[in-house]
């Protein structure tokens, strides 16, 4: 086993102590939420949070996860999901205060997807005002900063998203990239980004209020703390939304 904090853990290794009983997966929430109570104040990674919902589907996993039947290969790994993507009952901005009160009414394909597989989603994080710049500031939640050195950019358009995996508050991020908007932020952040290509992982769900199409060459795609990570959560994503 690695010798880094537990928080510092991939996906796949956590997942791995879950089935083996060494941890909980409500511990496991406990201690992404500590990092997040210890950090967020000063990098502002993750804006919006639902604990209580978090907390359920974590019970739930460790249910599952003792009478060994796991939901999927990350079932009871704390996640969470850049801001701009919806998640019932939480709202999808994209940083525009115009869109401030638009609250997604179901949850977008490719996180619900993770989340059939037993990710357990806590939060959304910070972007830039429609996801348009390689920083992560808008006038709705402010400014996110870089986890190595907080005078500097953590990248966008996913910089919320990179920044709280690189300091143990989400374990799986789900990412949007156009023009390196999942690849920028990783590489700023030092974790690890993958754009897939267009129409590989389904994009509904993660469409500009009032639009009901995809946007030309954006994709949705994973970020995390190994490639292992992204290569597993590439298996969950992909494939037809069924429209």
């Amino acid at each position: 086993m690695s010798k880094l904090p537990l928080h510092y853990h991939s996906a796949t290794e956590l997942a791995r102590l879950l089935r083996k009983g060494k941890i909980t997966a409500p511990d496991l929430l406990d201690l992404c939420l500590e990092r997040y109570q210890a950090h967020n104040p000063v990098l502002n990674a993750v804006v919006v949070t639902d604990v209580e919902r978090a907390r359920t589907a974590a019970k739930a996993a460790h249910k599952r996860l003792k009478k060994e039947e796991p939901a999927g290969p990350f079932d009871g790994v704390p996640m969470t999901a850049k801001e701009s993507f919806d998640w019932a009952g939480t709202p999808s901005t994209w940083g525009a205060p115009r869109f401030k009160d638009n609250i997604a009414s179901s949850d977008a394909v490719a996180l619900r997807r993770l989340t059939d597989a037993g990710a357990v989603i806590y939060g959304k994080t910070n972007v830039p005002l429609m996801l348009a710049d390689w920083q992560s500031y808008n006038d709705i939640y402010g400014t996110t900063n870089n986890p190595w050195d907080l005078t500097r950019s953590p990248g966008g358009s996913s910089g919320g998203s990179a920044v709280a995996l690189a300091t143990g508050m989400s374990a799986l991020e789900i990412g949007s990239d156009i023009g390196a908007s999942i690849r920028n932020p990783a590489h700023y952040c030092g974790v690890y980004g993958h754009k897939p290509t267009w129409g590989v992982v389904p994009y509904r769900g993660h469409y500009l209020p009032g639009v009901v199409h995809p946007t030309d060459i954006s994709v949705a795609g994973p970020l995390a703390r190994s490639a292992t990570d992204l290569a597993t959560m590439m298996e969950l994503m992909a494939g037809s939304d069924g429209t």
